[in-house]
């Protein structure tokens, strides 16, 4: 029996997979769960991370504000399907208290390590970096330094030490919209000095869906198998880049080692708010939650970049279909 090394969440959202559908992952019926204009401040709420707190959830929210630029918003919910955005950003504080803005922030990861909130994104370092920041109340949030220089993106942290080691997942790329970039793990002692960089996995193989680039997506699910890493896989069509999302297990104790992954995608834009909206053709996976007990995974996703969207799976399903269905690259 493949099963999830982690807590129960009884209160998990989650929705039973429609009557006649045979795929290992399904859409929520009620998508998207976050539309258009959903607070004064932003025009569209996508590409977001949500963790259970307090019996509820807490989410860090990529809301683009309508002089388009990304920011960060915090979030409350009861249920994890209906949230609350808070009024403004994130009001970021250095060490000592004081502002340490960022100019644009988006695409945030949250993951919760030993008693600490952290929060990854896309940062501004003269250029696209990797940011970090952390919270234990969700009302003061702390910016610590940047773990990587420019140009960088798809920052993900793993939720525990492996090897007495902080691990990082990022996507190197370049100051524009970066037509190519593949993975890689970094580490650190102490979650300031990192090294020890290396490449985890590509772009390309068989499954055309990710010809053009990958990028890690939520933040990795502890198995009885490995840690399994939904991430995202970019096409280039005639119309422009597509995005879809695919899913890995690497070693549990050796992360490095990219043990199994699909060759096809489990997520591809087919529905009018993934095809339509401020970028078409686009579902970006995350945040993921999950009940240990039951070893069900809800994922949110950013849809056409415009949108906040949920889909589900079951991980022992989804783990042996991995197995049958990957490629080695």
């Amino acid at each position: 029996m493949q099963t999830i090394i982690g807590e129960s969440l009884p209160n998990l959202p989650w929705e039973n997979r429609p009557e006649g559908c045979t795929d290992v992952l399904w859409r929520y019926s009620r998508n998207p769960i976050i539309n258009w204009n959903p607070i004064p401040k932003a025009a569209r709420i996508f590409n977001s991370a949500v963790l259970p707190y307090q019996d509820k959830f807490v989410g860090i929210f990529r809301a683009d504000q309508r002089n388009g630029r990304a920011t960060l918003f915090a979030g409350h919910s009861d249920d994890g399907f209906n949230w609350e955005i808070g009024p403004d950003p994130i009001d970021w504080r250095d060490e000592n208290g004081n502002p340490n803005p960022t100019s644009y922030s988006y695409d945030p990861r949250l993951v919760k390590i030993d008693n600490t909130y952290y929060i990854v994104w896309c940062d501004d370092m003269h250029g696209a970096s990797i940011g970090l920041g952390k919270t234990k109340d969700f009302r003061t949030f702390t910016r610590m330094p940047n773990p990587l220089m420019p140009f960088n993106r798809n920052g993900v942290l793993f939720p525990r030490k492996v090897n007495g080691k902080y691990l990082l997942l990022s996507r190197p790329s370049d100051s524009g919209h970066t037509p190519f970039g593949d993975i890689f793990l970094s580490e650190s002692p102490d979650l300031i000095h990192w090294g020890k960089h290396q490449y985890l996995m590509g772009k390309g193989g068989q499954g055309w869906w990710q010809g053009t680039k990958i990028g890690a997506g939520p933040i990795p699910i502890e198995t009885t198998v490995g840690w399994l890493l939904f991430y995202h896989g970019v096409s280039t069509t005639c119309n422009g880049f597509v995005y879809s999302f695919g899913a890995a297990i690497l070693g549990l104790d050796n992360p490095g080692k990219v043990l199994y992954r699909t060759r096809d995608y489990l997520l591809t834009p087919e529905k009018l708010y993934e095809t339509t909206g401020f970028v078409p053709n686009v579902v970006f996976p995350c945040a993921n939650l999950y009940d240990a007990a039951s070893g069900r995974i809800a994922i949110y996703y950013g849809a056409a970049d415009t949108c906040t969207a949920l889909a589900f799976t079951q991980v022992d399903e989804l783990i042996s279909y991995i197995k049958e269905n990957s490629e080695v690259f």
